[in-house]
């Protein structure tokens, strides 16, 4: 007989992630000065700790055992990438507009039918995904109440060609001065394990190459 698990609390999160990076203020000029995240505590050049309005910290990033270092090679386990989480479309339009203002390319954009994604490498090569939930109301559904992930779609053509009419359409431009974000999260950290994706929070639409099949080619961030 098959032990039933017990399910995990649901009010149970992801609290931070914490990278290892090669340069702490390259890194810094990445998720500070492009993503917008503030700086809360710092140790020399050996780490420190950002945030979005004003918790300890979403994410650390430290060189103690990183510095000068270079990215795992392909095929090492690993993270795969973490997830940023935004609370409207209209603030992942704007992280869209930070993110191409500072010459930096996408390497995907997906539409998970549960979300709408932006995928990018840091300065370290780490993976990074921006996206938005649609309200659970509007997650597609099969008829067993299970939501699948036939609706994930690329949305290139989307972002580009409605941000002419929709101001709240990604990649919109959105208008008044780059602040603060406020209200994110790290939601789902990926890690490779054996070679395959696995998500952090079970049903995630997004690892695994059957939701991302015919991605570009990945790129080093400059």
């Amino acid at each position: 007989m098959t032990r039933q698990t017990v399910p995990i609390d649901d009010r149970v999160g992801i609290g931070h992630v914490h990278l290892k990076v090669a340069d702490l203020d390259r890194a810094l000029k990445f998720y500070c000065g492009v993503l917008g995240f503030e700086l809360t505590q710092r140790f020399g050049s050996q780490a420190a700790f950002i945030s979005a309005g004003g918790y300890h910290h979403h994410i650390g990033l430290n060189t103690w055992e990183s510095a000068g270092g270079s990215p795992p090679p392909p095929g090492a386990t690993g993270l795969y990438h973490l997830a940023i989480l935004y609370p409207t479309r209209a603030l992942l339009a704007d992280a869209l507009r930070r993110v191409l203002a500072a010459g930096i390319e996408l390497e995907g954009a997906s539409d998970h039918g549960v979300s709408e994604a932006l995928y990018l490498r840091d300065p370290d090569n780490n993976g990074v995904e921006l996206y938005w939930d649609r309200p659970r109301e509007q997650w597609p559904r099969s008829p067993e109440g299970a939501w699948p992930c036939s609706r994930t779609r690329w949305i290139w053509i989307l972002y580009w060609r409605k941000s002419r009419t929709d101001p709240t359409a990604v990649g919109s431009r959105v208008p008044g001065s780059i602040l603060p974000f406020r209200r994110l999260e790290n939601a789902r950290p990926r890690f490779r394990i054996g070679g395959r994706a696995a998500a952090g929070a079970a049903g995630d639409c997004s690892a695994g190459p059957g939701c991302r099949a015919g991605s570009p080619p990945r790129r080093s961030w400059q």
